[in-house]
């Protein structure tokens, strides 16, 4: 501002133009806004395309600014569109959670690969090898030897609680059975057996983060009157993503135009 202030000593009007390129115009645009200037952002598409006849594509910071101070002065370009608040949240948090989704599945192919080495059988035992019961006797019980010294009854109870009275003796007794017979190593399990409880405390860390960040991105989806969800295939999450994407649907004349959104 004290830069504009010495160029601007008699506090001319002073219009600003700026590219929409990924988010690095966002914190500037709100700032220069905030301080009640007038700001242009257009499409890069546009300046691009006006970089091509002046400097054979040539592209430094000097050059740029000259070529959107040209497209402003010529006036011939459309502004981009400014999602309001709630919509730009929603995208931000979608976003994050694309950047999370993955993680879990990481960790359990490391998991996989660490149980094929000391106890090969327990990908029997469970038809989820992660579902609650699963993690939580990885968690305590991780080895045959670990799953061997524990009481039945205890190992039982600990099924019981986790799964809801799904699971019990039967099943507790069907772990030690496997346990019993295993094939696994016998030698530097102490070690494989800390990091599957290592990677198990990461994945339920995780998988707690993914609910809470879902929870938060209903919250924000909620407030828009969007049926995008309703669509066969497309649930809230889903839907919740398209419209931080596209924003306010009603802005397109057909159903058409909405993919040159996806597409740019």
């Amino acid at each position: 501002m004290d830069h504009i202030a010495r160029y601007n000593p008699e506090q001319e009007e002073i219009v600003f133009g700026m590219e929409a390129t990924g988010h690095y115009w966002l914190a500037l645009y709100s700032h220069l806004v905030s301080e009640g200037y007038t700001v242009h952002v257009i499409n890069p598409i546009q300046s691009d395309s006006l970089r091509s006849m002046y400097i054979r594509q040539a592209k430094t910071d000097a050059v740029d600014a000259f070529i959107i101070a040209e497209v402003i002065r010529f006036g011939r370009f459309s502004e981009t569109t400014l999602s309001e608040p709630d919509i730009v949240a929603l995208r931000q948090l979608c976003w994050f959670r694309f950047s999370m989704v993955d993680h879990p599945s990481d960790l359990k192919r490391q998991v996989i690969t660490a149980l094929d080495l000391i106890f090969p059988e327990y990908e029997t035992i469970f038809s989820d090898m992660f579902g609650r019961s699963s993690k939580e006797l990885l968690a305590e019980f991780t080895t045959p030897e670990e799953i061997l010294a524990i009481d039945t009854e205890k190992l039982a109870q600990l099924l019981s609680t986790t799964s809801r009275g799904r699971f019990g003796r039967c099943k507790a007794e069907e772990i030690q059975a496997k346990a019993r017979q295993s094939f696994g190593i016998k030698h530097g399990t102490e070690a494989i057996a800390f990091q599957i409880r290592q990677l198990v405390a990461q994945i339920q860390f995780l998988e707690k983060q993914l609910a809470e960040l879902e929870t938060k991105i209903g919250s924000y989806y909620e407030r828009f009157s969007c049926p995008v969800h309703t669509t066969p295939g497309v649930g809230p999450t889903l839907g919740a993503t398209i419209l931080g994407e596209i924003g306010d649907i009603n802005r397109f004349s057909s159903p058409a135009k909405t993919g040159c959104v996806c597409r740019n």
